[in-house]
C-alpha cells in the first residue's frame, strides 16, 4: 500500500524558505541555463553541457515563501550569453557555488519557461521572474 503523506502549510513555507535560502550562502546565487542532457539529480556533476548564460541572483534570492512557494527577488540579465546552443536546463547556484535547484527549461510547462531556449552567444538573456514550490499536503 502506497502512503500519501502531508505536512501543513506552516511546515510546506518552513521547508520552501530552507532550501531558497541555501542560495544566499556565500553572497548572490547565480542562475545558470545549460545546453545538453541534464544530470539526472541536481547532485551529479555536469558532463559535457555547454554553459549557455549566467544570470545574478539578488543578495537575498527569494523572499518568504507563502503557501509553499518562494518568488525570486530580481534577476539581472546575462548582457552577453557564453555561447550559442538549446537551453535544455539550468542550475541555481548559491554564493558559494553549490547547486541547490536544479530544473528542466522550454517555452512552457517547464520548470522555467523562455520566450525562446535557443540562446546565441552574445546576446542578452534574461528571466523576469522565478517561483519555487515546496510539495505539500
Amino acid at each position: 500500500m502506497a502512503l500519501a503523506p502531508s505536512i501543513t502549510t506552516a511546515a510546506q513555507n518552513a521547508a520552501a524558505d530552507a532550501v531558497v535560502d541555501l542560495v544566499d550562502v556565500g553572497g548572490a546565487g547565480s542562475l545558470r541555463i545549460y545546453s545538453g542532457t541534464a544530470p539526472a539529480t541536481a547532485n551529479a556533476a555536469l558532463s559535457g553541457n555547454t554553459l549557455l548564460a549566467q544570470l545574478t541572483m539578488s543578495a537575498t534570492a527569494f523572499g518568504s515563501a507563502s503557501s509553499g512557494v518562494a518568488t525570486a527577488a530580481a534577476i539581472t540579465q546575462d548582457s552577453s550569453a557564453d555561447a550559442t546552443g538549446t537551453a535544455t536546463f539550468f542550475r541555481i547556484l548559491s554564493g558559494g557555488g553549490t547547486v541547490v535547484i536544479q530544473g528542466e527549461v522550454g517555452t512552457s510547462g517547464a520548470d522555467l519557461n523562455l520566450n525562446s531556449v535557443a540562446i546565441s552567444s552574445g546576446a542578452a538573456v534574461s528571466v523576469s521572474s522565478l517561483t519555487y514550490t515546496q510539495a505539500g499536503s
